[in-house]
Order: C-alpha cells, then structure tokens, then sequence
C-alpha cells in the first residue's frame, strides 16, 4: 500500500546544475589578437566581477581540449567573437564559430561580434584576406565542402548581427564601451526559463506563424490573457529562439511597473535604444525620447517585446506605429487587457490558453511529486485541484509546490478551502500557499513583494536578517513553494504574486495606510 504523504517518492532528484558557467565567452584567433586587444578586453572584464572563458592554449588541440571548448561555449551567457584579417584562416576558429551559431540558434546565447582590423563586408562577401581563407580551405576540404559551406553560413551570419567596429577606433575606449555594455546586459538579465516547460512549443509555433506573415513588413503582435496563463513566459521563449534572425533585440520587462515611477518612460526608452544600438543614446526627456527612436530604428530591422503593458499611453512613448522600425521588425506585446491595442486594426492578436488537462496535470505533478505523473493514492486528489487551477501554469505551479510532501489529509484540507473560494479567483487559490508558511517566512514573502523583487540575493539577506527574519531558512522556503525564483543573484516574484503581497498589506488597514505594517 503505498504512503499517505508525498514525502520522499522522488528522493533521487537534485537540483539541476546552473545553466551558466561563464558570462562570457572570448573566441579569437591567437597570432592576431591575444597579446592586445583580446587580454586587454579579458581584464578590463574580470575587473568588473564578470566571468570570462579565455581559451589560452597555443598547442594543437585535441578532442579533450576541443570537448571542453565546446562545453565551455554551451555554458557562457554571451559569446564576443573578435574579428582579425586571419580569424577566418584558421579551421579551428570557423568550427568555434560554428558552435556559437549553434548556441545562439538553439539555446539563445547572446552573440556580439567586434570588428577588430576587419570590415564587416570583407566577410559577408569574402574579399581580400577571407576570400584568400575560403580558397585554401576548398582546397584543404575537398571531401567535405559541406563543412566549408556552413562556415561561410555562420560568418554570414554574425558579420549581420549588431556589434562593433573598432577599426581606427582608441582601444581602450572601445574596450570601456564593449565592457559596459556586457555588464549593462548582466545587469539586467531576465530570470532564466526553464527548458522544459509544460505545453509551450504549440504556443510558440503558433506565434512563429504570425511572426513569418507580411516579412517587408514592419508588424505588431499583441499576447493577450489573464494573469498568470504564462504570457511573458510565451513570450520570453519566442524572444530566445528568434532574436538571432534580427539586428537588434530588446526585451522591456515589466513596461507597467517601470513606466509609473519616476521618470519611467525616458528609462525605458533609453534602455530600448541603448539595447538595440549598443551604444550608449542618451534621452534628455521622454518627447526627445520618441523622436530618437523614430530617427534610429527606422531603417533597423528589430525584435522588441514590450512586457505587461496595461495603458495605451506606454505605446506612445515606446512603439506607437510600425513606421518608427525598419521593414522586417516584429513588436511584441504582452498585456491583460484588449483595450490596449484598440484603434490598431494593424496587430495580430494572438489570446493565450490556458494548459489543457494532461499538460496541466503533468505540471502539477512536476511541483507536487517532482515526476511527470501523481503518485497513485493521489491521482484523484490532484485531478481536483488541477480542475480548481484552471489550467493556469503560475497556479499549478504554487498549489503544487505548497502541497509537495503533504498527506492526503491535508490535501483534502486544502481542497476544502478552495471550495470556498467564489468563482476559483487565482489571487484566492495563491494565498492558501501564503497561509501555509511560517510567520517569520510571511514576513520575509512580504518584504520581497513590496519592497525587494530584483534585489540581489546577498543584499536581500543581509536587509531582512537585519529585521531578524532569518533569510537563509525562509528564501529557501519561498523558492520550493514556487513563490519566488533566482536568477543570476537576483531575486523575483510573478507580477501577480506580488499584487497578492501588497494587497495582503492594503488590507490590515483600507483606510489608514500609516496602520499598515509596509508602506509601498
């Protein structure tokens, strides 16, 4: 007869390894830059607590060093390829080339190329010392001219992609530029997405269809949906898989929250700008603001999402009409409300769904037993509380994560109070998980929400320790209740959970905020 509590059925499962080892990845040619450029790059680096994978071996390489190569590309955020007049004579350099291509494809590893003493159009179209590279290499790989083919391909490819040419240029001011923009990147580093999400490829392959309609075309592409249905997740993928094939990318989280604190628009228009560009655009006032993204991203052909917009007004300043981006450029916006694409019959709503029942009960699953299926005396227990779920992933994901190791006693209690809960409303069916912890963990639950989300960790400890909460038991409580995450040191919290936090505080005194136990 199998146990009546959950505790200890997946005992073998760990947590996964981080996805990323390295910030960075260098790949250059060693003759041309390592003595220079590319180890005065790698310090100015480093000294910014960033890190780097320099690959220093000059002897010839074999497959154990090639293995970890490989390994090290595959765990890097960013890859910087330099660009010198013999990068391209050099075999190994093109099948390193090859693997970022890959990355960037599959993974959606972020590439930035810098021009060092080469012109870009010297590789797309293989003129002087490329096209001297590409003739040996057809002789030396007479075999296998397919290799040769996905090389050019891949050259082709980043030779496209925004970056910068140095060429002429002070290097250790363009060193300074390229540094700050990789730690501007890491400093702003959404949550890491987990790569094997319930139910997403069907979403994503829908919006690929909207994405290769009217291809001269500038278009806009609206995710609708109620809260916590996994719009900005859709939308986040999209943006991994996609971003590649455009000139620049930006992803604007969170436009409503941003844009209503002070100053909010001519941040989120520099960011925009400074994101897509890779340079530095400075906007004096938000009506300089727009004008400048008319000016500059007209001819660019770009992917932008605007994350959880709620106000029409937010459009006018970021991305009002599709002739401020270039042919080609996809605007995507994610919002709760259809009113906000109102009056532009031009953008193609795509209305999110919900998780059918298998995708939802594996979910589920997923958080309450760590495995794809319920355990058996549980079966009918988690079908009722995935049916008060309504297939909404954030809720699946905390009622799941709040129930993990629990008897079925008090799974049926929990289930009573759902059944109490009018019409199943989400913020209602969240708070049973809220009720569950701890006081101290409360605490530190309400803390985050009002006051912490995207602090680093480290900075967050040492503030609620300080209140005498006890950070290092009760983060760790809050991430296994799926309430909230970290990534990269930082600390976040699904926009809906954080309203159910402050909410929580609103409510100890509707009235008077200064009988409240947080002011916000």
């Amino acid at each position: 007869m199998a146990s009546n509590s959950v505790q200890g059925i997946t005992s073998s499962s760990s947590p996964p390894p981080p996805l990323y080892m390295y910030d960075v990845f260098l790949s250059f040619r060693g003759k041309d830059t390592r003595n220079n450029f590319t180890s005065h790059l790698y310090s100015n680096l480093k000294q910014r607590g960033i890190d780097v994978y320099m690959d220093d071996r000059e002897l010839e390489r074999g497959k154990t060093i090639e293995t970890a190569l490989w390994k090290a590309i595959e765990e890097s955020r960013f890859s910087v390829i330099i660009f010198s007049r013999d990068y391209a004579s050099s075999p190994w350099c093109l099948d390193e080339l090859v693997k970022i291509v890959q990355c960037m494809k599959e993974m959606g590893q972020t590439v930035l190329p810098v021009f060092y003493d080469v012109d870009p159009s010297e590789m797309t179209e293989r003129k002087r010392k490329y096209e001297e590279a590409f003739v040996e290499h057809e002789q030396n790989f007479k075999e296998n001219l397919e290799k040769v083919g996905n090389w050019k391909d891949c050259l082709s490819t980043v030779a496209n992609l925004s970056g910068w040419d140095v060429r002429n240029r002070n290097e250790s001011k363009s060193i300074k530029i390229i540094a700050e923009y990789i730690s501007y990147k890491l400093s702003v580093t959404l949550p890491t997405i987990s790569k094997k999400l319930v139910g997403i490829d069907s979403r994503v392959e829908v919006l690929n269809g909207y994405i290769g309609e009217e291809v001269g075309k500038a278009i806009f592409i609206g995710i609708c949906g109620m809260g916590g249905i996994g719009k900005t997740t859709v939308a986040r993928v999209l943006y991994d898989r996609i971003r590649w094939q455009f000139e620049g990318s930006c992803f604007l989280a969170n436009v409503r929250e941003v844009f209503a604190e002070k100053d909010g628009p001519r941040r989120l228009q520099e960011q925009l700008l400074y994101e897509i560009l890779i340079e530095r655009a400075l906007v004096w006032d938000s009506s300089r603001g727009i004008e400048m993204i008319k000016r500059r991203l007209r001819l660019k052909k770009i992917l932008l999402i605007l994350d959880d917009v709620d106000d029409k007004k937010q459009l006018e300043f970021l991305a009002a009409e599709r002739g401020w981006f270039g042919p080609g450029s996809r605007i995507i916006i994610t919002s709760r409300d259809t009113n906000v694409f109102t009056g532009n019959d031009d953008t193609k709503i795509y209305e999110a769904e919900k998780l059918n029942d298998d995708d939802a009960l594996m979910l589920f699953s997923q958080k309450a037993f760590k495995n794809d299926q319920p355990a058996e005396d549980f079966v009918e227990l988690s079908k009722q509380v995935v049916g008060y779920a309504n297939g909404l992933p954030l809720a699946l994901e905390v009622i799941g994560s709040f129930l993990y190791g629990r008897s079925i006693p008090e799974w049926r209690g929990a289930i009573n109070r759902m059944n109490e809960i009018p019409d199943c409303k989400i913020i209602d069916v969240l708070r049973i998980s809220f009720d569950g912890l701890h006081e101290s963990d409360k605490k530190i639950f309400l803390d985050i929400a009002c006051f912490l989300k995207g602090f680093k960790i480290d900075r967050i400890t040492r503030i609620l320790d300080s209140r005498g909460f006890h950070a290092g038991i009760g983060i760790p409580v809050l991430i296994e209740r799926s309430l909230i995450s970290v990534s990269r040191d930082q600390v976040w919290m699904h926009n809906l959970l954080q309203i159910m936090g402050k909410e929580i505080v609103r409510c100890e005194s509707p009235e008077e905020p200064g009988r409240r136990s947080r002011l916000y």
